[in-house]
């Protein structure tokens, strides 16, 4: 567990920039008719912004809370963006990101407490 932990944290950066990108594209990719997948639109976007704020918060660089908000600001601006490319924009997607990335905060946080207790 340890190896992975350090290897997101020395790719932070990389895997945040494909994360976001792949949830921007996706988001915003014209589309009649979404693919059919398991689970709830909700589900995606929690999913999907827990895996984009969960790098940053492992590595815990000194602008990590600004990369917080930062990717909650983000969401909410490509929903008021998706009525424009053929998609809909909910408030209540905002809110499912929002709760990854708290989510990825949360859990990163046991992470180093997890590793911290198996150093002791």
């Amino acid at each position: 567990m340890t190896t992975l932990i350090n290897l997101i944290s020395r790719f932070w950066q990389s895997i945040t920039l494909i994360v976001l990108t792949l949830i921007t594209v996706a988001s915003l990719f014209p589309a009649e008719h979404l693919p059919e997948v398991p689970g709830t639109d909700k589900t995606h976007h929690f999913i999907s912004y827990c895996a984009l704020m969960f790098p940053a918060a492992i590595r815990k660089p000194k602008y990590w809370f600004a990369l917080a908000i930062f990717f909650i600001v983000w969401s909410g601006l490509i929903e008021l963006i998706q009525p424009y490319v053929n998609r809909y924009g909910e408030w209540l997607d905002m809110l499912a990101n929002m709760g990854g990335v708290i989510l990825a905060i949360v859990i990163a946080q046991a992470v180093h407490w997890y590793i911290a207790l198996q150093k002791a």
